[in-house]
C-alpha cells in the first residue's frame, strides 16, 4: 500500500513537493483554498471596452534557473520539451534614470561591457570582475546554502562546507551590498543598477549583506528566460505533470487545523469554500504533511497548541508589492519586456519602505510588457503593462491613500519619460497591494519572501525545512529555507523531500 502525504498550499514549492513525494510512490492529496494552482505564480485577464483581452502574469516575472523546473519533469521520467518550452533573453533589461540616461543591459557580457562603457563611462573591465565574484560567491555557496539545510550538522560537515569556511572572506558577510558596489563601480548609476539585486528577495541593499552579489550571477553568466505562454505555462506545465502521475488535487478546500498526536501529526482538518453551510471534514490518516502555507499562518492559524518557534516568527518580513495591472491602448517601442524607472536617491527609498513603513514620493518602477514576446498577451496594437513599487509589508498603514499617491506619481513620470499622457492610454485596470497579497495567499503582513534578509545571519532565521517537534511534518515555500523566489522555492520542495525519503 502507497504511503499517504499531504501538501497544503498548491503554490510552486507545493506543486515540487507534491510531483517529488509522487515520484518516490507517495499517494499524494493537494489541497489549496483558492480556485486555481500557483499561489503567486498565476494569471487573470481584463477585458478591454471593445471586447478584447489582456492577459497578466500576476506575481513573478523573470525566470531564472530552468533547470530546476526541467529536473522535476526528468525525475518523472517524461521530456520536458514536451509539456513547456522556453528562450534565453537577449536584452534583460532596460534602464531609465530621471537625467535621461537610458541604458540597456545585455545578456551578452561583452555587448553590455561596450553599453556601460558609451553610457556610463565605467570601464567594462569593472562589470566583468563583478560577474565573475558574483559567480565565484554562487560556486562557494550553492551546494551549502541552497541545496542544503544549514539546521543539520551534516550540512557543515559535508565536504561542501570546507570551501564556504576557507573563503568566508570573499562571500561579504561583514560588508552590505551596497559597500561592496561602491568598491568595484564608479559610476553611481551602475552602483545602483548593482543595488538593486536586493529586492529580489524583499531586501534593501544598505543593510543586507554583499552575499548578496550571487544573484546577478542567475541573469548574467547563467542567463534570464521567457517561457513560452508566460510565467503561468510553469505553473500549468507542472500541475499537468503532477496530475499526470496521480497528484490530486483539491482546489476551494482550506486546511483548518493540523492534527497531531505526541510527536506526529496525523491529519487535517479540511474545510470546502464551496459548501455554503461550512461543515468540516478530515483528510484521514497521514504518513507525512508538508506545508506550502506561509510558516507564521502554518504556526499561529494550524498548529496553535503546538510550541511555537517565536524568534523565527517574529522576525520582521520581508518588503512587500504594490502592482498596476494596466490594460494600455498603444505600443511603446522603446520599452523592453522588462524595464525599470530608477528613483533619483535609491537610499531615501529604501529608507521610506524599511524605516517609514511608506511609499517614497520617487519610487523606483519595475514594467513587465509580456506581449512584447507574447503578442496574444493583449489585443492587436496594445500592451500589457505590470508596474511594480517595492512598497513596506502591511503595519496597518493608510493604503489608500498611499495607492493613490503612488498612483499619481507614477503616472506623471512615465508620462515625462516616454513623452505622452499615459493617464489617457489606460483602459483596463487591476491593483494588487499589500492587503490582497496577504488575503489571497496567506503570505504574513503581504511580505513578498517571508522574513527579511537585512542583517548578516538571516539566512539562519528562516524555519528549517523540517519540524523539531512532529517527525512526519516538513517546510517548503518562500517563507522558509532557502528562502524566496521560485528557484528558492523549487529547491526548498528538494531539501523537504529529500528528508522525507531519508527519514
Amino acid at each position: 500500500m502507497h504511503k499517504k502525504a499531504v501538501v497544503i498550499g498548491a503554490g510552486i514549492a507545493g506543486i515540487a513537493a507534491a510531483i517529488r513525494l509522487a515520484v518516490k510512490g507517495y499517494a499524494v492529496d493537494v489541497f489549496e483554498a483558492n480556485a486555481y494552482p500557483g499561489g503567486k505564480l498565476s494569471t487573470f485577464q481584463s477585458m478591454a471596452p471593445d471586447g478584447g483581452f489582456y492577459r497578466f502574469d500576476a506575481g513573478p516575472s523573470l525566470f531564472t534557473m530552468p533547470e530546476l523546473v526541467d529536473e522535476l519533469f526528468w525525475l518523472a521520467g517524461r521530456n520536458p520539451a514536451d509539456y513547456f518550452s522556453y528562450s534565453r533573453l537577449e536584452e534583460v533589461c532596460r534602464y531609465f534614470w530621471n537625467d535621461d540616461t537610458q541604458l540597456t543591459a545585455w545578456a551578452d557580457r561583452a555587448k553590455f561591457g561596450h553599453e556601460i562603457e558609451q553610457m556610463l563611462g565605467e570601464p567594462a573591465s569593472h562589470l566583468y570582475r563583478h560577474l565573475n565574484d558574483s559567480a565565484r560567491k554562487y560556486a562557494l555557496t550553492e551546494k551549502l546554502f541552497l541545496h542544503r539545510s544549514l539546521h543539520k550538522a551534516s550540512t557543515w560537515l559535508h565536504r561542501d562546507a570546507l570551501a564556504g569556511y576557507l573563503n568566508l572572506h570573499q562571500l561579504g558577510v561583514f560588508r552590505t551590498m551596497n559597500r561592496a558596489n561602491q568598491r568595484k563601480f564608479r559610476n553611481p548609476k551602475l552602483v545602483q543598477l548593482f543595488n538593486r539585486y536586493a529586492t529580489y528577495n524583499g531586501s534593501d541593499p544598505y543593510q543586507t549583506p554583499a552575499t548578496m552579489n550571487i544573484i546577478p550571477h542567475l541573469e548574467y553568466n547563467i542567463g534570464a528566460f521567457f517561457p513560452e505562454g508566460g510565467m503561468i505555462s510553469i505553473t500549468n506545465s507542472l500541475v499537468k505533470l503532477a496530475g499526470e502521475i496521480g497528484v490530486r488535487f483539491h482546489f476551494n478546500t482550506r486546511v483548518t487545523q493540523i492534527i497531531t498526536h505526541q510527536n506526529r501529526v496525523v491529519e487535517v482538518t479540511l474545510a470546502s469554500l464551496m459548501d455554503r453551510v461550512g461543515n468540516s471534514y478530515g483528510s484521514g490518516p497521514v504518513d507525512v504533511i508538508v506545508s506550502n502555507m506561509d510558516i507564521v499562518g502554518t504556526f499561529r492559524k494550524l498548529l496553535p497548541n503546538a510550541r511555537q518557534p517565536e524568534r523565527i516568527l517574529r522576525q520582521p518580513k520581508s518588503s512587500s508589492g504594490l502592482i498596476f495591472y494596466w490594460g494600455i491602448r498603444r505600443q511603446f517601442a522603446e520599452l523592453g519586456l522588462h524595464t525599470i524607472f530608477f528613483s533619483d536617491d535609491y537610499q531615501k527609498e529604501f529608507d521610506a519602505i524599511f524605516q517609514q513603513n511608506t511609499i517614497p514620493n520617487d519610487p523606483t518602477m519595475y514594467l513587465n510588457i509580456t506581449s512584447k514576446l507574447q503578442a496574444n498577451d493583449a489585443p492587436a496594437g496594445r500592451e500589457n503593462w505590470f508596474v511594480l513599487l517595492n512598497v513596506p509589508n502591511n503595519t496597518g498603514q493608510n493604503w489608500d491613500a498611499l495607492i493613490a499617491n503612488a498612483r499619481q506619481q507614477i503616472i506623471q513620470k512615465l508620462s515625462h519619460k516616454l513623452h505622452t499622457d499615459v493617464s489617457s492610454l489606460i483602459e483596463t485596470e487591476t491593483i494588487l497591494d499589500p492587503r490582497s497579497i496577504e488575503s489571497k495567499t496567506a503570505s504574513t503582513q503581504g511580505a513578498l519572501y517571508g522574513n527579511s534578509s537585512n542583517n548578516r545571519f538571516a539566512a539562519f532565521l528562516r524555519h528549517p525545512n523540517f519540524s523539531r517537534q512532529f517527525a512526519n511534518l516538513y517546510f517548503v515555500g518562500g517563507s522558509v529555507h532557502p528562502g524566496g523566489g521560485i528557484p528558492l522555492c523549487l529547491l526548498s520542495a528538494k531539501i523537504a523531500v529529500d528528508f522525507i525519503a531519508g527519514s
